[in-house]
């Protein structure tokens, strides 16, 4: 009896068991009929968005420079992504979910090695800092020591006021014995300063400049530029006429330039992915791009969106490049460090 008793206890029906997690999720797919019809829009939109991002530099700059306008902020389009992923969420659908794949790739592949790659490596004879420290800064003097802060060999600032010069002048006297002001940019440096000159970038007032720097490794010529601003109206779109025509003309006087080692310095309104700085970006290498961390955003300094101040270099090798401290600019200073290697 007591073995009858467990072979109909072992042989007894004990139900259907219940379904893994995956199981039920597949029990959902297959049971929705409407999951892969919902969200058409939003995978519209996905394929929308990646179309902007592949061929951004085919969208024409003739309608408010539109084009340079979405090259300024490309990288932001990333942060489309989650929301187009909480909204095929929300309407639970897979044809929404699986388009998401497309803008993902293409982002990752377009920025993914700015933001998960750190290049900075070590070595280098050469530290350069440059900042716009804004014309109404309330203290120019701790600006530039801050600056100076970062230990680098050569200072560059933009957007000096006339009445303020004398104020960055004193501030980095001691650090910097060789210096030269042309109009509203600067060059500071521990090794000697010669033959600087204003660069005409056709805005009818200096702010830009040159100068050869001689260091320990031999000479390098030294670009210090600030080209103009440019605005996003709603009536004009993103106007940036004038500070184009400036990219030309700095990308001339670079490309013209005698000496095989070149850093430029400055505020170029404009970030390595804009078109219409191709005059200068076409020649020159980016030092967040060869050798940063991270995108490197410079503006505006309490929420930085973009890196629209730049060290680029021609015949010098880029081995770091980073952000510095907030001053009491509206920009972020920047600055990295290279190798000149001998003459």
């Amino acid at each position: 009896m007591v073995q009858a008793y467990r072979a109909d206890t072992e042989n007894a029906d004990v139900g259907p068991r219940p379904d893994t997690r995956f199981q039920a999720l597949r029990r959902r797919l297959t049971s929705d009929r409407g999951i892969w019809r919902r969200g058409i829009v939003l995978a519209l939109c996905s394929v929308l968005l990646t179309l902007v991002m592949v061929f951004h530099a085919e969208i024409p700059n003739a309608i408010g420079n539109l084009g340079s306008l979405i090259e300024t902020f490309l990288p932001w389009f990333g942060v489309l992504v989650p929301l187009l992923l909480v909204l095929g969420l929300v309407r639970r659908s897979a044809t929404a979910l699986i388009a998401l794949v497309l803008p993902v790739a293409v982002w990752f592949n377009l920025f993914g090695g700015l933001l998960f790659a750190d290049k900075s490596g070590t070595g280098g004879d050469l530290t350069v800092a440059t900042h716009n420290v804004n014309a109404g800064n309330p203290d120019p003097a701790g600006t530039a020591q801050q600056v100076a802060g970062s230990g680098a060999d050569v200072v560059a600032l933009q957007e000096l006021p006339g009445g303020k010069v004398a104020a960055y002048e004193d501030a980095l006297a001691d650090r910097y014995p060789y210096h030269s002001v042309q109009g509203t940019v600067g060059l500071w440096s521990k090794y000697p300063v010669s033959d600087s000159r204003p660069v005409d970038i056709k805005l009818g007032w200096t702010r830009a400049m040159r100068a050869t720097v001689t260091t320990p490794e031999g000479r390098v010529k030294v670009y210090v530029a600030h080209l103009p601003s440019v605005r996003v109206k709603l009536h004009a779109g993103f106007t940036a006429n004038q500070r184009d025509d400036s990219a030309d003309a700095l990308g001339e006087a670079i490309a013209d330039e005698p000496l095989d080692r070149v850093v430029l310095l400055g505020d170029l309104n404009g970030t390595m992915n804009d078109r219409s700085l191709n005059a200068v970006t076409a020649q020159m290498r980016s030092t967040q791009g060869a050798a940063g961390d991270g995108f490197g955003f410079s503006w505006p300094a309490a929420s930085p969106m973009a890196r629209i101040d730049q060290i680029m270099v021609r015949g010098v090798e880029p081995m770091a490049s980073w952000t510095l401290p907030a001053t009491d600019s509206d920009h972020l200073p920047i600055a990295a460090r290279v190798r000149l290697g001998t003459e």
